[in-house]
């Protein structure tokens, strides 16, 4: 895996992150925000609480490899069961979606400020180990753009709902 060559680009995405997202949950009602889509999949209370567990979750590795290059990182921990199941344990349908849009967006912040001052952190790569025991060099270029396109495929899902309803 490589860092994109576009960084600019990919952390004005990552950036853009929060806003896009909130407002795109503007004028939701609690109600609209459990409704169930008709072919399944997360309410978007849900789905704002997998993006930014997703977020929270993989700002460790960029943290670690900003100050260790040689360390590794795994989410074996994680990946014992599926998300949905996080999302029960984490009692995702249940839970407000305010606390977790503060987390989203401090996180985000908080790793922009990290990178700003980190110099060529771009390339730097984590050890991380695929369920199968397999290690992957992952750059924190392709961590940010995998986080910022995360939230607009989820942004993505949120408008197809928001229609439905």
């Amino acid at each position: 895996m490589e860092a994109p060559e576009n960084k600019i680009e990919v952390l004005n995405l990552f950036k853009q992150g929060s806003t896009l997202l909130e407002s795109n949950l503007s004028g939701l009602t609690d109600h609209e925000l459990d409704y169930v889509p008709t072919n399944g999949g997360w309410t978007i209370r849900q789905i704002i609480h997998h993006i930014t567990d997703g977020d929270d979750l993989w700002k460790m590795a960029i943290k670690i490899v900003l100050g260790n290059e040689e360390a590794e990182f795994n989410l074996k921990w994680y990946q014992v069961k599926p998300q949905i199941e996080w999302g029960k344990s984490w009692n995702y349908e249940k839970r407000s979606i305010t606390e977790s849009l503060n987390l989203f967006k401090a996180n985000r912040e908080h790793i922009l400020q990290l990178l700003e001052y980190s110099t060529n952190s771009w390339t730097n790569k984590i050890k991380y180990q695929e369920p199968d025991g397999k290690i992957e060099l992952i750059p924190i270029g392709f961590i940010i753009e995998m986080q910022a396109n995360h939230v607009i495929h989820h942004i993505k899902r949120i408008v197809e709902i928001r229609k439905e309803i």
